[in-house]
């Protein structure tokens, strides 16, 4: 007999009046005496993931209703906990009461009480470890060894015993693991399992990142075994079997070091409009469902973009080869062809598997320069006729779009020029050009028509998918929006377009990037799940992720779906267990996601913050793009890179710091530095262990007037033309 334990835990829940003892739960669920040992397994797995607690008496109750909460603790730099609850304020645990819980712990916590109208909890005990990596450095000396976490968040160093230091040097960087920590007035005792080097040394800053968030940068020898054989599956007899696009006009458009082409396109003129080929890279063919390959890239998720380095789903003989859809070179792909009418409207679709040979490898820089002048670049001339063709079309898309409230986030994108040691030898943003414009609409097309497909045979399905914003982040989103003197009204029945509109009117405004990212962060995050609720920020009622299976895994198992649904419905056998395999990768692909959001993030702050270093007392412009009590960011022009300015470095008056206003105004100055502003600033220092860059305020130049009167500038809002 198996024991459910949502079915126990909903009977406690809805049946049981009181606390009670094991034998008198097992009786009231009729368990037969045969399996009371196994039952008592199971109750012990529940006490220990947190679900009950065992009281006094040995008597099982459910945690929530004893004023007792499981979750996973996330711990600030200052070493206060929070822990998640449904539907309300996250729980805080003050630093006294953290006991041994570390950042990322599942733990059990007791609510305490109040402060500050929040409600606050002790840790009772950590339920579960995080599996982590805890990255730092090595100190040795006569009396002890430990490691000093870069993490701010870990608050203890780790106490690492003379034999587990793995020959660790004084000052160098390691990994290191967690062994024991039972006292909270002792430090915690670890082990260091791997040496990646000196601070300094070309590679160890990523490498620190890497380690740090758990990626894994080589494959197991089976896995890279089964893809170096996965060559021979390429037969002539498939090639033969499938729809033969060679003789078309495809072609591939990509940044200009992309080693992974999983994504061409074709378009032509049609009668009544166009037809948009959308030809992806047939990696479902080559990686066999639970095979060592596939395991090994649903465990990954996804690939891992760093920079000057890649951590791919699938190793390189697969990514950059087998499945990389080269120029000249015949390639497996599964192929959607679209109709549309002269306006861009969607009219028809078709799926099939087909055999193409890309004619021509284009950067997104060789289609730009060939929008931007034709008779200047020649590496587009095979293509030329098509790639007038998907301008047009690629507008028409994108207006239509837009009409229907889609929502665009033109926010800057760092951009990181490396040597070949890894150093930063500039700073900047990406510019977005026309032609990544042109790719994108095309993919979201081909993800929609998929989507579309599916929904329409009523089958489960993996959509990729966008909630509507949470009431309470858009009440405070028009709240700030109104002190920075816009109008954004909000209702719970609001739709897309209306925060197009509000986009649009804000567009030309200095403040533009902030409004956009302030709304970007007041909107759910996407996820892969089973259940279509539309895509919110696209304006779409079905989206899924079909055109990148070499680097995401879910458009893996999209493409597998698609294959299983040729004749309409799912095979019986399949259908019985596809519904678990869909929810279980939609959870583990959407965490595996936002992992390797952070680990970019992290890396694109250790290169900015390595590269400040070396410009300590250079002055930069920049606007202001948050002000706290303690100071405001100012994210540099050009540059990506975001800094900020102490209000303990501001001596020339007191200022006071207007929270609603969000801005600081010197108390006899009247100065002013608000959120907006253009201002400019020096490098006063860089912290590179925990990437924070120090800046402060280059006094403001001095003016005579025309009387003779000395006149001081002081800090304004920048007009459009004032921008770079």
């Amino acid at each position: 007999m198996t024991f459910d334990p949502e079915q126990i835990v909903t009977f406690i829940r809805e049946q049981s009046q009181r606390p009670m003892k094991i034998k008198e739960l097992a009786t009231a669920l009729e368990i037969p005496r045969s399996d009371y040992g196994r039952f008592r397994q199971v109750i012990r797995q529940l006490l220990e993931s947190g679900e009950l607690v065992k009281l006094k008496r040995n008597r099982i109750g459910l945690a929530a209703r004893m004023d007792i909460l499981v979750g996973e603790i996330s711990v600030t730099r200052g070493g206060t906990g929070f822990v998640a609850r449904e539907a309300e304020v996250d729980v805080m645990i003050p630093p006294s009461d953290m006991a041994t819980a570390m950042d990322g712990d599942r733990v059990m916590v007791r609510l305490t009480g109040q402060r500050s109208g929040r409600q606050t909890a002790a840790v009772i005990r950590v339920v579960q470890r995080a599996d982590r990596n805890i990255i730092g450095i090595f100190h040795k000396s006569r009396q002890l060894c430990f490691v000093r976490p870069d993490n701010p968040r870990f608050q203890r160093d780790l106490y690492i015993p003379p034999s587990e230091t793995a020959g660790a040097a004084d000052g160098e960087k390691v990994v290191a693991v967690l062994s024991a920590w039972d006292n909270p007035y002792q430090n915690p005792v670890g082990s260091v399992r791997e040496r990646l080097g000196l601070p300094g040394d070309p590679g160890v800053d990523m490498l620190s990142v890497v380690r740090s968030f758990g990626l894994s940068e080589e494959f197991p020898a089976k896995v890279v075994h089964q893809a170096e054989t996965a060559r021979a599956a390429m037969t002539s007899v498939e090639m033969e079997r499938r729809l033969d696009l060679t003789r078309e006009c495809v072609y591939t458009i990509d940044p200009a070091d992309a080693k992974d082409h999983d994504d061409a396109v074709s378009v032509e003129e049609v009668t009544g409009g166009f037809r948009l080929g959308v030809h992806i890279a047939d990696v479902s063919y080559f990686v066999a469902a639970d095979s060592a390959l596939d395991k090994e890239a649903f465990e990954r998720g996804n690939s891992v973009y760093l920079p000057g380095m890649v951590i791919p789903m699938l190793p390189e003989v697969l990514s950059n080869d087998v499945c990389s859809l080269k120029p000249n070179r015949k390639r497996l792909a599964f192929s959607v062809f679209i109709d549309f009418d002269r306006r861009g409207k969607m009219l028809s679709w078709r799926l099939d598997d087909t055999v193409i040979k890309s004619r021509a490898r284009l950067s997104y820089e060789d289609v730009q320069a060939f929008f931007d002048d034709s008779a200047a670049n020649t590496r587009v001339a095979r293509v030329a006729e098509s790639l007038t063709v998907a301008r047009r079309l690629a507008k028409l898309l994108s207006k239509r779009r837009f009409a229907h409230g889609s929502l665009d986030f033109d926010l800057p994108e760092a951009k990181i020029i490396l040597n070949r040691r890894g150093e930063v030898l500039e700073l900047g943003s990406r510019i977005r050009l026309e032609s990544h414009r042109l790719v994108e609409e095309f993919m979201l097309a081909a993800n929609r028509a998929v989507a579309l497909e599916v929904f329409r045979k009523a089958q489960p399905f993996l959509y990729r998918v966008h909630d509507r914003p949470d009431m309470e982040k858009l009440e405070a989103f028009s709240e700030m929006m109104t002190r920075l003197g816009h109008r954004f009204v909000v209702s719970p029945d609001m739709k897309p377009l209306a925060f197009a509109r509000f986009l649009d009117q804000v567009k030309d405004r200095p403040e533009a990037d902030f409004v956009n990212e302030l709304m970007l962060r007041s909107m759910q995050k996407a996820v892969y799940q089973r259940r279509n609720i539309g895509h919110f920020g696209l304006a779409f009622t079905h989206y899924t992720h079909f055109t990148s299976p070499i680097r995401r895994y879910p458009d893996l198992l999209v493409h597998r779906l698609l294959r299983r649904l040729q004749h309409g419905k799912y095979p019986a056998a399949f259908a019985r267990h596809v519904v678990s395999v869909i929810d279980h990768v939609g959870r583990h692909c959407s965490e595996t996601e936002r992992t390797a959001e952070s680990a970019e993030r992290q890396a694109i702050k250790v290169k900015q913050a390595a590269y400040m270093a070396r410009h300590l007392g250079d002055e930069f412009d920049g606007v202001i793009s948050g002000v706290t009590s303690y100071g405001f960011f100012v994210r540099l022009d050009n540059m990506g890179a975001e800094g900020l300015v102490r209000m303990s470095t501001i001596d020339d008056d007191y200022y006071r710091f207007e929270e609603k206003q969000h801005r600081m105004v010197g108390r006899a100055s009247r100065r002013c530095f608000r959120l907006g502003d253009g201002i400019r600033v020096g490098v006063l220092k860089v912290d590179k262990t925990n990437s924070e860059i120090d800046l402060f305020v280059i006094p403001p130049k001095v003016k005579r007037t025309g009387q003779g009167r000395r006149k001081r500038t002081i800090g304004t809002r920048r007009r459009k033309t004032g921008r770079k």
